[in-house]
């Protein structure tokens, strides 16, 4: 079983940053399979992706929304993901789900990760 915890959500201004945190807890999160994503979703609107990382090496993969102004990291001793979100305008604000699943492929997919946190509320105000 594997648990996932967010924290760092907020209130930002437009053109403003946040950087939210995720902490995975569990034994069989395995380093070498496993992916870590962030989604996100609005109200009235789907789950979107947003970013991923793989555990292993590290490859990132970015929404083309957020490509260029949000940063995906991850700190191996501690186990925790860092999404780091730079120049947010209105179109940001949603509560943001960090995830995590083995073996994904389609990192863009939410139905392929198997382990969900609760969500962290970003309110980004002009």
């Amino acid at each position: 079983q594997i648990r996932l915890v967010e924290s760092g959500g907020g209130l930002a201004q437009v053109g403003g940053s946040l950087s939210l945190n995720c902490e995975v807890f569990g034994r069989t999160f395995n380093r070498y399979r496993n992916t870590v994503g962030w989604f996100r979703q609005a109200p009235g609107k789907e789950r979107e992706f947003v970013a991923a990382i793989t555990w292993e090496r590290g490859t990132t993969y970015y929404a083309d929304s957020v490509k260029g102004r949000f940063t995906i990291s991850r700190d191996n001793a501690k186990l925790t993901v860092d999404l780091q979100m730079n120049n947010l305008n209105s179109e940001d604000a949603a509560i943001y789900f960090c995830a995590t699943g083995r073996n994904v492929i389609s990192t863009m997919i939410d139905s392929k990760y198997e382990y969900w946190g609760q969500g962290t509320q970003v309110t980004v105000s002009s």
